[in-house]
């Protein structure tokens, strides 16, 4: 497909994203709320995106009030939604839960709802990375070129629905992000990368190329059956775990955005809630930590590791 039929696809989908958000608005404030509560996280500044986060001093908001601030939260798509001073380079999060009591048809007619944005936001996706054919390099431009000041991570984050949960605890996550690859692999994206001869900041153009020429003389020189694993470190996350008493079972969820409990047939009853902690670092521990494979950084603008 033409990069400017995918201009036209992008369009008409976030535009129908934005009317889908405004209408679950109006339809989740026309339900009976049980409870609601969402922890705000303090901004991240612009410089700051990169530094590392060893603490995290979380305020809650309860009842009218959090459920006013997380309805608006989903329609945060723009940087202009956000102060000044926050960066434009890091989506704000929003942990929390929205919980409704409902009848059958409520919760189907929400839950419709909610299905039609999440495949919106998918779609939208889809268009930017695939079927636009752009490069990542220039997806920034694609974008914003039509919708100026987009944050498009928060246009792809998916609403979580959840049906009668009897628990919803929230925590934080940790992890890096490991994934295994081949000398091919590695060689091809370099090689994709020399070859499209871009300057990338701080570099010039020569100099980049410089760099990424002895990236491939260095993958090179590995041999053909070497372990490369690309291990990204991924800061730190608020989580929702959520209990469901009747089948024992334990379900965890990203949680950036409030999730939405809805409570069919319940009353007045309503799970149970816990707040989010403060993060500290430094208080950490770890009931079982696996013995992980010795690794060798070998290029780290890639995190790119080999096993030892």
């Amino acid at each position: 497909m033409s990069k400017y039929l995918s201009i036209e696809d992008l369009n008409s989908c976030f535009q129908r994203q934005e009317s889908k958000l405004k209408q679950l608005d109006e339809q989740l404030n026309s339900y009976s709320l049980l409870a609601a509560h969402v922890f705000i996280l303090p901004d991240v500044e612009k410089g700051s995106e990169h530094e590392p986060v060893t603490k995290i001093i979380v305020n809650e908001e309860t009842g009218n009030d959090a459920l006013n601030i997380g309805l608006n939260h989903y329609q945060k798509l723009f940087i202009y939604h956000n102060n000044q001073n926050i960066s434009s380079k890091a989506a704000v999060r929003l942990p929390g839960v929205l919980c409704f009591s409902v009848n059958q048809q409520q919760y189907r007619s929400a839950l419709l709802l909610i299905e039609e944005i999440n495949k919106l936001k998918a779609e939208l996706e889809h268009i930017v990375t695939v079927q636009s054919g752009v490069d990542k390099e220039q997806r920034f431009e694609f974008v914003h070129s039509q919708l100026h000041g987009l944050i498009t991570l928060n246009a792809y984050r998916t609403i979580t629905p959840l049906i009668n949960p009897d628990s919803v605890r929230f925590g934080w996550a940790n992890k890096n992000i490991i994934n295994k690859v081949t000398k091919d692999q590695i060689l091809q994206r370099l090689e994709k990368s020399y070859n499209a001869g871009r300057a990338v900041s701080p570099y010039s153009r020569e100099q980049w190329a410089t760099l990424v020429a002895k990236e491939i003389i260095d993958i090179k020189k590995l041999p053909n059956d070497v372990a490369l694993k690309i291990k990204r470190p991924v800061k730190v996350q608020p989580i929702a775990r959520v209990w469901y008493a009747e089948q024992q079972k334990q379900v965890q969820y990203a949680c950036p955005l409030p999730i939405i409990a809805f409570c069919v047939n319940y009353g007045d009853n309503q799970p149970k809630i816990g707040r989010l902690a403060n993060y500290d670092a430094n208080a950490i521990v770890h009931r079982y930590k696996p013995k992980a494979k010795p690794l060798e950084l070998i290029i780290p603008r890639l995190h790119l590791y080999r096993e030892i």
